[in-house]
């Protein structure tokens, strides 16, 4: 009788605590909205919302984030050096920043599917046609490079050309840790986002931001505009883990048809240093899989190469405007 009281109490103290977790993650999430609300507008995708910031005027430049980012990513500083001569056009990507899931399939605190590239560049290509934008250059950092890596497998009319910076191209070894295996599963995804997003410091914070940027500082101002508490809200950073955790398979799928199917014009751009995304596993083995693709290598830059030498990744987009004809 004594252990089915303690039992029944643990499993109140623990319900308890989870009702608390969610209370204060639910607060943290409206106070992340109100100080960082949406910078754009409000596309229309088959019923689901894309999140679009649209500045400048010239040929159509699509700018796609990695993973656990925001338009806020190239909001920051990078799209105003190209508003003068492009007319820009930066997404959030499906289920991050204020851009739906692309379907009702992917939503749920237990369910570990995801998006794929493909799916995701989709939507984004279909919200870029309702802008207007029939053929942008589309450049993705990260995981957003293997989004733009997809739009132009699959939308091969639709694209002017890739700029790729540091994005996964080709399957890497081993698996991506304790992280994302917990936070991709159906238990861990469903308890450990609420915690994080309630208990989660300012110093944590701080420290992972640092930790993407390394060896270069983070940039001043950065951390303020950015919003990383729109990262952790739980539903994004549910989305993002389970992306990540299941991105590996399509990559695997996506690799062989570089070769016969990337004929538009590409830019690559990658930090010798960086550990997210090692060159040498993917950036390398792209350039050697399609050899009409200029391959820049960033001596002592780390994963933030837009961020570290933002003139020459400037120069990489006037490169494929001049080659598709667009400049």
């Amino acid at each position: 009788m004594a252990f089915k009281i303690i039992a029944t109490l643990s499993v109140a103290a623990l319900a308890g605590c989870a009702v608390l977790t969610d209370r204060q993650a639910s607060a943290r999430t409206v106070a992340a909205e109100r100080e960082y609300p949406p910078e754009g507008q409000f596309i229309n995708v088959n019923g689901r919302q894309v999140h679009a910031v649209v500045a400048g005027q010239g040929p159509d430049l699509v700018l796609i984030h990695g993973a656990g980012g925001n338009t806020r990513e190239f909001t920051f500083d990078f799209m105003q050096r190209l508003t003068d001569r492009y007319r820009v056009i930066v997404f959030d990507r499906p289920g991050l920043g204020y851009t739906d899931r692309v379907s009702a399939d992917f939503e749920g605190a237990f369910n570990t599917a995801a998006e794929s590239p493909a799916e995701q560049a989709a939507m984004l290509q279909a919200a870029a046609v309702q802008l207007g934008a029939d053929k942008p250059i589309v450049l993705g950092h990260s995981y957003g490079g293997s989004v733009a890596l997809a739009w132009a497998l699959n939308h091969p009319e639709n694209i002017a050309g890739v700029v790729n910076l540091a994005g996964p191209s080709h399957p890497w070894p081993g698996d991506l840790g304790a992280y994302y295996k917990v936070n991709g599963s159906a238990i861990g995804g469903a308890i450990v986002p609420p915690l994080i997003s309630a208990l989660a410091s300012d110093s944590q914070i701080e420290s992972a931001v640092a930790g993407i940027f390394t060896p270069q500082p983070v940039p001043d101002g950065y951390l303020d505009h950015i919003g990383a508490t729109l990262t952790i809200r739980p539903e994004n950073f549910r989305a993002n883990a389970r992306q990540v955790n299941t991105l590996r398979p399509h990559i695997v799928q996506m690799a062989p048809r570089y070769a016969a199917e990337l004929t538009m014009p590409i830019e690559i751009l990658h930090g010798d240093l960086d550990t997210t995304v090692p060159l040498d596993i993917h950036s390398i083995p792209l350039k050697a899989a399609v050899p009409h693709a200029n391959l820049t290598v960033l001596e002592g830059v780390g994963h933030m190469p837009h961020h570290a030498h933002p003139e020459l990744v400037e120069a990489a987009i006037d490169r494929i405007a001049a080659h598709a004809g667009l400049r």
